[in-house]
């Protein structure tokens, strides 16, 4: 497989530009679930992935309770350390393993992020993180500037070797530049959540900051099989089904979307999900995509997937169908495309 390689910010990883997502292989019977997952096919597939050049993985303790960073750490015993893949976690969304179901609680206080990191390197069985995260803004009124300064501790005293933030506003991101570099951002952008193009994205590209989006597919909605009749079949405890994405008329103006894209897949003699993606990697600044997986054989996907690269008359076109279908929000195109 071979895939691109782009810098992540002013550190020193060279990042593939599609990386493993972890969240699915968090399984079932918890708050964010998307189902159940066997966790020996996830294993399998992180080492599949890795042993055809995927270079990266993002996971974090909130995805399946902390069993998702327990199975990446069986991964990683299974990978020779020459080859080991650079891993990202997170931390901030402190949950209560008795009760699963219960939303938890958004705390960046400096002492629970301690917490959080020793019991992620315990789970992943790791002695430093490639890259460590705050996953939300904090909602308790922990002061940035706290949270950022501890984040700083970590990094100095060898724990991680870079920092970044998730879903931060251009407002936070200032205040932790003013303290230290933020080395990535970690924003969600797909085809219909655009938001994050308009600012926050920008705002990287500036800085010198890495960017790394999640949910590019927009949870499975702009791939092939995504159907109405495949969302009827989602499990009561899969958490799309409540999502404003899957509900009506959002999720037929979006499958609209979705079948626009075949027209340019066809150009490019690719695929509708490698256009989505290579949608977001025409954005100036962004690093890569997360992109999960639950088997090996999605894997053999991410070959093409951030190829082709779309000409400035694809993301025209892609433009003109968001105006058409009117689907998602946030700006149509990248600034250099010209499209509002």
């Amino acid at each position: 497989m071979s895939l691109e390689k782009r810098r992540l910010g002013t550190t020193e990883m060279n990042l593939t530009t599609v990386g493993i997502g972890t969240f699915a292989m968090g399984g079932g019977n918890y708050r964010y679930s998307w189902g159940p997952q066997d966790d020996q096919r996830s294993i399998d597939t992180i080492r599949y992935a890795v042993e055809h050049g995927v270079n990266w993985l993002d996971t974090a303790p909130i995805y399946g309770l902390g069993h998702a960073e327990e199975v990446v750490g069986r991964a990683l015993r299974e990978i020779p350390e020459s080859d080991r893949p650079y891993v990202f976690t997170k931390a901030g969304m402190v949950f209560d393993p008795s009760k699963p179901f219960q939303d938890p609680e958004f705390n960046l206080r400096p002492e629970s992020l301690r917490r959080e990191l020793e019991d992620s390197l315990r789970r992943l069985q790791l002695e430093y993180i490639d890259l460590y995260l705050l996953h939300w803004p904090d909602r308790i009124g922990t002061p940035i500037e706290d949270s950022w300064n501890q984040m700083v501790q970590f990094l100095e005293e060898g724990k991680v070797r870079a920092i970044g933030v998730s879903n931060f506003t251009v407002e936070l991101l200032d205040a932790c530049e003013a303290i230290r570099h933020v080395d990535m951002l970690q924003p969600p952008l797909s085809l219909i959540r655009r938001e994050s193009g308009a600012d926050v994205i920008p705002w990287c590209d500036a800085h010198g900051t890495g960017v790394v989006v999640y949910q590019p597919l927009q949870a499975g909605i702009l791939t092939e099989i995504m159907s109405t009749e495949l969302l009827a079949s989602f499990t009561e405890d899969d958490l799309r089904r409540p999502q404003a994405e899957f509900q009506e008329p959002n999720f037929s103006r979006e499958l609209a979307l979705r079948d626009a894209l075949r027209p340019i897949a066809a150009r490019h003699n690719s695929s509708v999900v490698a256009v989505a993606v290579g949608w977001d990697l025409a954005w100036p600044g962004v690093t890569g995509a997360i992109v999960g997986a639950r088997s090996s054989q999605e894997v053999d996907g991410y070959a093409e997937l951030g190829s082709p690269h779309l000409t400035t008359q694809d993301l025209a076109d892609i433009a003109e169908a968001i105006t058409q279908t009117k689907a998602g929000g946030g700006p149509a195109a990248p600034a250099h495309v010209g499209a509002k």
